[in-house]
């Protein structure tokens, strides 16, 4: 079973961005398996490299989105986005030298916020995507 498993609940109804955040809880799962099997010191580092790399570019597509569309919360997703970019390179920065307790922690607050995120703060532009005809 998947520690994150994803379902229609989550859609913001944009194909694009749900398609993103399927990748993202994908390789948040992919994080916490390297974790179940004690595989973490050796792939966590990878995992995490290619997450943040993806994190940054969905961020980024995103908020190119939601600019464009002249979304009212345009600047205060930008914000929330800044902020888990920060705290999720501290996490990058401390896996080298706390390992697994850090890997633990790390898994639990992607999940935590990624969710949260998505189903809260990213519904909201959904409907207002929608309305501009982006589906």
């Amino acid at each position: 079973m998947a520690y994150i498993e994803w379902n229609d609940s989550y859609s913001v109804g944009v194909k694009e961005m749900d398609d993103q955040h399927k990748k993202l809880v994908a390789m948040v799962n992919q994080l916490h398996d390297a974790m179940k099997t004690g595989q973490a010191s050796k792939e966590a580092p990878a995992i995490l490299k290619g997450l943040v790399d993806y994190t940054h570019y969905h961020f980024e597509a995103e908020e190119k989105m939601l600019e464009k569309a002249v979304y009212p919360g345009f600047l205060n997703q930008q914000k929330l986005h800044k902020a888990l970019f920060a705290q999720v390179e501290q996490y990058q920065a401390d896996l080298g030298t706390k390992s697994l307790t850090i890997g633990v922690k790390l898994s639990e607050f992607l999940k935590e916020w990624l969710m949260t995120h998505i189903s809260v703060e990213d519904k909201k532009y959904g409907k207002f995507m929608n309305e501009k005809g982006v589906h």
